[in-house]
């Protein structure tokens, strides 16, 4: 139920939500639409499930980069602390600097999480947001629900003026259903 609630909430917003069956799946989606480099920043879920090791036979994969590596990219991918249902949206701890760039430049966007991290609402999310902080005070916390939007010129809806025209979140069963990793 939840994780349905969350897929109809994010659609809802323009984002594609794909369950995949594993690391290859993910793998073949991402290539599948990506036709440049492919930036992946450090992520321990993403690492310990082996995503750069298939990813690097399909793409041309960028695990360091800089800002202006990071603005020639065709897409970057995340992990997720964990996803809220209510309103389709992605919350991630990206004090990291690769992890930002990799959210916020290219023009896609995709994002790797267990459904077993989608909570069903804002206050379901508290305790995990408040172990986040407890953990790194200072951190910054990204929350996303769909694609980058705009309609601060005469009022025309844009997407994707500050950050990517696409999120795709990919739903892998057994990733990681730790809420402080991402």
């Amino acid at each position: 139920m939840t994780v349905e609630r969350f897929r109809q909430a994010a659609e809802n917003v323009g984002t594609a939500v794909v369950p995949v069956a594993d690391i290859g799946d993910a793998c073949r989606y991402i290539a599948g639409r990506c036709d440049g480099p492919v930036l992946l920043p450090s992520q321990p879920s993403l690492e310990r499930g082996g995503l750069s090791a298939e990813l690097e036979q399909q793409v041309k994969l960028l695990t360091a980069f800089d800002k202006s590596a990071a603005e020639q990219a065709a897409a970057g991918i995340s992990g997720a602390n964990f996803g809220i249902a209510e309103t389709g949206t992605i919350v991630l701890e990206s004090s990291a600097e690769p992890v930002r760039l990799a959210t916020t430049l290219p023009p896609k966007h995709f994002v790797l999480i267990d459904p077993a991290k989608i909570v069903a609402d804002g206050r379901a999310a508290v305790p995990y947001l408040q172990n986040l902080h407890h953990l790194a005070p200072q951190s910054f916390i990204a929350y996303i629900t769909g694609p980058s939007r705009t309609a601060d010129i005469e009022r025309v809806l844009t997407i994707g003026v500050h950050g990517p025209k696409e999120l795709h979140i990919l739903l892998l069963d057994n990733l990681s259903s730790d809420f402080m990793e991402s």
